[in-house]
């Protein structure tokens, strides 16, 4: 079954650190807690400088939606700026990772997996008028990161979105997007050994 997500439905939570916020967009099972989730989505605010929490055997995927971005110390020996010219960036949920701001507070859009039990893939596309999307994994979300509205029809539905609104697909149907601009992620999620 399809699922949209309103970002307007969604409520951030702060970091104990005090560093930044996180919206949870999706979470499977539903409600798992950090040490029970196959798959997360979420938003992160970064708003200070300072640490990212380890979260061993997940690997992790971070894409920048807003602001200037953040420069990464990854283990000590890599450093990796993410900005509109390097959005995406992958690493170990063990890795020690540190966040130095570029000025103004960043947005990210996270996706972990439980190595174990699942992976990922994401994927940045940019949309103008009409184009069809098929959903490739065994759970696809889509989710609308720049651009003021975005349809999503199927033969039997049709979803409005707005900005920071996420979509969960049945994969099994191919849709029409349509949009004036926008620019998505999607998520491929693919379960280990279903």
């Amino acid at each position: 079954m399809t699922v949209l997500i309103p970002y307007a439905s969604l409520e951030p939570a702060p970091w104990k650190n005090g560093g930044g916020s996180t919206t949870e967009i999706a979470v499977f099972p539903p409600g798992a807690a950090f040490d029970e989730f196959d798959w997360r989505i979420s938003l992160a605010t970064i708003a200070h400088d300072g640490p990212f929490s380890i979260f061993r055997g997940i690997d992790r995927t971070l894409a920048l939606v807003d602001g200037p971005g953040v420069d990464l110390d990854i283990d000590g020996d890599s450093r990796f700026l993410l900005t509109e010219e390097s959005p995406v960036v992958e690493f170990p949920g063990e890795a020690r990772v540190s966040a130095s701001m570029l000025g103004e507070p960043t947005t990210d859009f996270n996706v972990m997996t439980r190595r174990a039990r699942c992976h990922h893939r994401l994927g940045r596309r940019s949309l103008e008028g009409i184009s069809e999307f098929a959903p490739r994994g065994d759970i696809t979300i889509l989710f609308l990161a720049e651009g003021e509205s975005l349809s999503v029809c199927s033969d039997t539905e049709r979803i409005g979105m707005v900005r920071f609104d996420a979509v969960i697909f049945d994969t099994d149907t191919v849709w029409k997007l349509e949009t004036t601009e926008a620019t998505v992620l999607v998520v491929d999620i693919f379960l280990d050994g279903a």
